[in-house]
């Protein structure tokens, strides 16, 4: 059988055209009921990379978020939802982007994303990491509902339903495993096992408006007027990226969801539902066009690589000295610091010790990191 996606055009946040337009979504792919049963423990996965205004295209947005909480509260189920941030605690970044105010509305108990367990995956594909750190209330779920964001992502070029399901780790764990896992490739390979692990029941992405440019977090809102749902991430992150018009294939999680047995990326494997793709089509849309491919390949070609491969650098214009991007770098001795403690100055980079795990760009609040492609990398990357 092939995978289904549903497209939707939504043109606004208004709650009661998204909620009718998921419906609609829902009972395309067969009706809620095809996913969740009364009396289930549900978890609810926004994307809430950080404490960000719902306008700044960053998290989930809370009319969305609403709308499927209350079709799944219509089903009777028991609903809790969470993530947990690059930086904030995840109350305040649910705060900040609108979604703690909506839970609160509808009666909806925050999960523990604070503290969890390692688990081990002896089914892993990647064969060299096996375990991971996943939040309690995960765990505690019988099944889990994702409601992505639609956004470029310097990294992995978008981030959408795979990526979704790396904020199930809790704390300061995901930044270690950038530390662990440096390769972007390698990387990728995890957050297909992630998913082939939690397995989530149903997988949303808010494109109403998305994020291009230095997404995750610093890019540019840019009106999509779109709902994607499908039962399969990677048929729906591959949709993205041919609403987008990127390569499917150039995206690693989509190559080892396909390769793992996640999913599908293939056009002829995809049946689309609701509106015609071509609709949607943005070939405009500021994204990265290549593959990504292992940079840390490079790595015993330091410092030769700092003009081989792209790096995170400052606008100095921007750069309020907060220094969220020295406390949020997870490399041991730091990549990003200032020079002698003297936070009157700007953060210096060594780029020796860089990984390219892009945390510092991500968790800026002043969009004032962005990522720097030297004119030799276009050979490489």
């Amino acid at each position: 059988m092939k995978s289904k996606v549903v497209i939707l055009e939504c043109d606004s946040y208004n709650f009661d055209k998204v909620y009718e337009k998921l419906k609609i979504g829902f009972k395309l792919l067969g009706g809620i009921e095809e996913f969740v049963k009364p009396n289930e423990n549900i978890l609810l996965k926004p994307n809430v990379l950080a404490a960000a205004l719902p306008e700044k295209a960053v998290t989930t947005h809370p009319v969305v978020f609403e709308a499927v909480a209350k079709i799944l509260k219509e089903s009777s189920v028991n609903l809790k939802y969470g993530d947990s941030p690059g930086f904030n605690k995840p109350n305040v970044a649910l705060k900040k982007c609108g979604i703690y105010d909506i839970a609160k509305k509808l009666n909806i108990e925050l999960a523990d994303f604070e503290s969890g367990k390692r688990i081990e995956y002896k089914e892993a594909k990647y064969k060299y990491w096996k375990d991971f750190d996943i939040a309690n209330g995960v765990l505690e779920a019988d099944g889990i509902v994702s409601i992505s964001k639609m956004k470029a992502h310097q990294l992995t070029r978008i981030t959408g339903s795979v990526k979704n399901q790396f904020g199930c780790l809790y704390g300061l764990n995901k930044a270690k495993m950038h530390v662990k896992i440096p390769s972007a490739v390698n990387f990728s390979k995890l957050l297909v096992d992630i998913n082939m692990f939690l397995k989530p029941r149903l997988y949303i992405m808010d494109g109403i408006v998305a994020m291009e440019g230095n997404g995750p977090a610093s890019g540019n809102p840019r009106n999509m007027n779109v709902l994607l749902i499908s039962s399969d991430p990677v048929a729906l992150d591959s949709t993205f990226c041919r609403i987008i018009d990127l390569e499917p294939s150039f995206v690693a999680t989509n190559k080892f969801g396909k390769d793992f047995g996640l999913g599908t990326y293939l056009e002829d494997e995809i049946e689309l539902l609701g509106d015609d793709i071509k609709k949607f089509i943005k070939k405009d849309f500021n994204v990265v066009r290549r593959e990504v491919k292992d940079s840390a390949l490079f790595g015993f070609l330091n410092p030769i690589r700092n003009f081989i491969v792209r790096y995170p650098a400052i606008d100095n214009k921007n750069c309020t000295k907060c220094g969220i991007c020295v406390e949020s770098c997870p490399v041991d001795g730091k990549a990003i610091s200032f020079k002698n403690g003297d936070k009157k100055k700007l953060p210096i980079y060594n780029y020796n010790k860089c990984i390219r795990c892009y945390c510092c760009q991500e968790v800026c609040p002043n969009n004032a990191i962005y990522v720097k492609t030297p004119f030799l990398a276009k050979l490489f990357d």
